[in-house]
């Protein structure tokens, strides 16, 4: 995961109570803040692999290999926000994020093949594990041949799939000389425009300067597009001007202290949870 950069000019050298997360996933699903009700709705994996997408050619960098962990945790967070998984609560042992385990909440389906997927493997562990060890499993990093049975395959290419059946994406075939590669070039350009459009205006005409006075989505979005290394691609058709205030004002507020901001009131502790894991990784 790369850091946050301010682009060079031409011209110059608590704990979430479990009652308030079962509510503010259904209000989530049918009040999202977008700036079209009528916007197709779309889970946290495919917002940020649809932001990592080059729109042409249809496939992400090959450079970038943050993406495959940023999905997974993006797997996490939507899972908390429909009220199916929750962190432990604290305890005089397990205060620290990272330290506290994951929790099966419900494992009523969510009609979502990769959710439900991660949703048997938490159910079938015997002990429980944290958010990073999660992230991990999830990724296939560990080195425990028993656990290789949680890696969750071919993600990038299952929620690629997803967004083409929503009629985001289409599906085409590349010769690359040596191999024949599946790609998904941007068919519905309005719908990356709208969701690149919400997270600008989120840092800048609607920036609140406060994660709780934060649409949650859009809060969790920026988490994971940073740890996903795809905010860039967020910003980049800013002016100069408003290019260095967004990458400062979420500079600013990735900088935060996920302690600190999971412990307050009405927080969303699997968002920060994540951002920790990505922080210590």
């Amino acid at each position: 995961m790369t850091t946050l950069t301010h682009r060079s000019r031409r011209a110059e050298g608590r704990k979430g109570a479990g009652e308030e997360e079962e509510a503010a996933a259904e209000r989530d699903l049918n009040d999202e803040d977008h700036d079209d009700s009528k916007g197709i709705r779309l889970t946290l994996m495919e917002e940020v692999l649809l932001l990592g997408l080059k729109d042409k050619e249809g496939y992400t960098s090959f450079w970038n290999d943050c993406i495959s962990s940023g999905l997974r945790g993006g797997i996490l967070i939507e899972l908390a926000f429909r009220g199916r998984i929750c962190l432990e609560p604290l305890s005089m042992r397990k205060k620290r994020l990272l330290e506290r385990k994951v929790l099966l909440k419900s494992d009523a389906p969510t009609g979502d093949v990769l959710l439900d997927e991660t949703l048997r493997h938490i159910k079938a562990t015997e002990a429980a594990e944290t958010v990073q060890t999660w992230i991990e499993l999830l990724t296939g990093e560990t080195w425990n041949p028993f656990k290789l049975q949680y890696q969750l395959r071919n993600v990038r290419e299952r929620v690629a799939k997803a967004l083409v059946e929503k009629g985001i994406l289409t599906t085409e075939k590349q010769n690359f000389l040596l191999f024949d590669m599946t790609t998904h070039p941007v068919s519905n350009g309005t719908e990356k425009q709208r969701l690149v459009r919400r997270l600008q205006e989120s840092v800048l005409e609607r920036w609140v300067n406060d994660p709780l006075r934060m649409e949650r989505r859009t809060l969790a979005l920026l988490v994971l597009a940073h740890s996903s290394d795809v905010l860039e691609n967020v910003f980049a058709s800013l002016a100069d001007d408003k290019y260095d205030v967004a990458m400062n004002r979420t500079k600013d507020l990735l900088e935060m202290d996920p302690e600190v901001e999971a412990a307050k009131a009405r927080a969303t502790e699997m968002v920060w949870a994540v951002l920790a894991a990505f922080n210590k990784s």
